[in-house]
């Protein structure tokens, strides 16, 4: 109870202070003003005595000047300039303080880098036009623009060109928008854009969005730098009604330009979407996603399969793809096109990724020695530059051979940062670690990135291999693949063998290891071990040195 009663006494002397600050400034602006009547008033009596009696002496050379009122009008001239000087430099301070009073208004108001209004000033700028749409029968529409993938381009070009490119993207906004709008920055990269338009004329803000769309792809030349960026926006419409404020419709068409943008983001981003009722329940199943990913992480939810990959000449297996699998108390089995983008967009597919690793580690230590445990690594974790230290640490701990693990890098990564990729892939290498590029075939890889990057295998995507059947075009193009491997010495893997067909059509093409549901659905761990217990392929199991113990000493 005592710290809430201190910090009531130190309001109320801040607010005392507060008040009895201008209270002085007015008693001085007082005193200076009646100084400066009273030697006004002073002049006038004591001027015209001394002055006459001056005039006399000097003209007629009759009398002198009383000394007493000589010396008092010299006082009362030196108050008169005292007390002007003083009235000049209060209006200057008047005028400075109005002038840094505006100024923190503004500054209050409006985002300091690009001069838009603010986050704090928004609301109640999107209901000033809600207000003022009703009273002519308009509605409002509320875009937000968020800038795509904005801070990789930051980190790239540095902050100042980053800022180069706000200010710039903030001028361009501002520069197609109707005189009846307001444009406002939330912080880092979205911008907010309130406009008044006709009921009916939804086409007319699709229009606008467009043009902000191709006005933003521009590109932006700052610092002799190049930045190119794009733009997702969501929008959302409204009116006033009898029942509902301004500042509530105002509220509500935010929240739906927001989910309206995420919309348009999973849809590919550089686009615009409008809000739909059914974003409130993609909503609130990300968000329940997003707390059941961090509490299932917490409670070992997630578990590694595996996925045979075999030897198609001799139909051995080979090893086995660690694929991720989420089960979920609530939603069961949740398939990992689900939840891996959630995991990476939440920061936390390198910790989930991590704890696959160390149980799969585990799980093949058991397996036949040549067998390989396979393991795909998504792109942010090759961002990192300490990944393969922990990965070692892991192989370490596990005791595991590095020579049996194989690191899959998708294609797409290969443009994420190449200096960053090569020199993972050679720390990984210099481990005895294999390295494969993953659906390939997707991606846009040059005969150059293959030959200097040092890859031990190339994985042809399901997408060519599933449909080689029935497709003559699939089949030229896993022709080619087939073509580059033997060319640069690199074996090959063809992911997605789920018939007979398409075993009987890659065969024509050459000696491939493969994977698909034709060798069986991906199976949990036990389900592996039974299997290759069956085949003979498990390694030298670890002794369990209780079972040679007495009853009485395991049971202590």
């Amino acid at each position: 109870m005592g710290k809430p009663i201190m910090a009531q006494a130190e309001h109320h002397r801040t607010e005392a202070a507060g008040k009895v600050a201008p209270l002085k400034r007015a008693e001085r602006d007082l005193v200076a003003l009646g100084i400066l009547v009273a030697a006004i008033f002073l002049f006038v009596g004591t001027g015209s005595t001394v002055l006459t009696g001056i005039a006399r002496s000097w003209i007629y050379g009759v009398g002198s000047p009383d000394v007493l009122l000589t010396n008092a009008l010299i006082l009362n001239i030196a108050l008169l300039i005292f007390g002007w000087r003083r009235y000049a430099e209060l209006q200057t301070e008047i005028a400075e303080r109005r002038k840094a009073e505006e100024n923190a208004t503004r500054l209050a108001r409006t985002d300091a880098l690009t001069g838009c209004l603010n986050r704090r000033s928004l609301d109640d700028a999107v209901a000033r036009l809600v207000d003022e749409a009703a009273e002519s029968g308009e509605a409002v529409a509320v875009m937000m623009i968020d800038l795509d993938k904005f801070k990789r381009s930051n980190d790239l070009l540095g902050h100042k060109a980053g800022d180069s490119v706000l200010i710039e993207t903030a001028r361009r906004i501002e520069a197609l928008m109707p005189s009846r709008s307001v444009v406002a920055r939330l912080g880092g990269d979205e911008f907010i854009c309130a406009v008044i338009f006709a009921p009916d004329s939804e086409t007319a803000i699709e229009r606008l969005a467009v043009r902000i769309n191709d006005g933003l792809a521009e590109p932006i030349i700052c610092g002799g730098l190049r930045a190119e960026v794009t733009a997702s926006i969501g929008i959302a419409v409204g009116a006033r009604s009898a029942e509902r404020a301004a500042s509530e419709v105002a509220q509500d068409l935010l929240h739906r330009a927001d989910l309206a943008m995420y919309q348009a983001k999973r849809r590919g981003r550089n686009r615009f979407a409008w809000f739909e009722p059914t974003m409130e329940k993609e909503l609130r199943f990300r968000s329940e996603l997003e707390q059941g990913i961090r509490d299932g992480l917490k409670r070992g939810e997630f578990v590694p399969y595996y996925e045979k990959q075999i030897d198609l000449e001799t139909g051995e297996i080979t090893g086995f793809e660690m694929l991720a699998r989420w089960i979920s108390p609530r939603h069961g089995m949740v398939n990992p096109d689900v939840f891996i983008p959630v995991a990476e967009e939440i920061g936390l597919i390198a910790e989930l990724s991590e704890a696959l690793i160390t149980i799969a580690l585990e799980d093949a230590k058991a397996w036949d020695a040549s067998l390989t445990l396979s393991v795909n690594i998504s792109p942010l974790q090759l961002r990192d530059p300490w990944f393969a230290q922990r990965l070692l640490k892991m192989l370490v701990a596990a005791n595991f051979p590095p020579t049996r693990l194989e690191i899959e890098i998708t294609e797409t990564c290969l443009h994420e940062n190449i200096a960053v990729v090569r020199s993972l892939i050679t720390s990984l290498k210099n481990q005895g670690i294999r390295i494969s590029l993953d659906d390939f075939g997707t991606g846009y890889s040059s005969l150059a990135q293959l030959r200097t990057l040092p890859f031990d295998r190339i994985k042809i995507d399901r997408s060519f291999v599933s449909s080689l059947a029935r497709s003559a075009e699939s089949a030229s193009i896993v022709e080619a693949i087939s073509s580059l491997g033997r060319g640069m010495a690199l074996p090959i893997t063809a992911e997605g063998v789920e018939s007979a067909e398409v075993l009987s059509a890659l065969r024509r093409f050459g000696h491939f290891k493969g994977q698909g549901y034709l060798y069986g659905q991906p199976a949990s761990a036990d389900e592996v071990k039974r299997e290759l217990a069956e085949l003979g392929l498990l390694g030298p199991q670890p002794q369990d040195d209780s079972a040679s113990e007495p009853p009485s000493a395991r049971i202590a």
